[in-house]
């Protein structure tokens, strides 16, 4: 069991926590350097991906304005061309 718990975890239980409390101590020291709280990283993330989300639909939106624009011109001159070749 203690050798399946080392290859899962990577090292002995007891070196990972040790490395877990010096990375956990050095990333809270960043973070209140910088005056981050992990609330701060969740708002950035959501933030991001919300911005992606309109930016995406912003472009959906342009592509459908310019298929309109053109398709107000390309269908009355495609119909009027049939209509004209309909008669020959």
């Amino acid at each position: 069991m203690s050798e399946g718990m080392n290859r899962f975890l990577g090292d002995t239980p007891g070196r990972v926590l040790l490395k877990l409390i010096v990375v956990s101590l050095v990333v809270g020291v960043v973070m209140s350097t910088f005056d981050w709280s992990p609330m701060d990283i969740l708002y950035g993330v959501e933030n991001f991906v919300r911005r992606i989300w309109n930016l995406g639909f912003g472009a959906i939106e342009r592509f459908a304005a310019y298929f309109i624009l053109g398709a107000v011109v390309v269908i009355p001159c495609f119909i009027i061309l049939r209509l004209l070749s309909y008669r020959r």
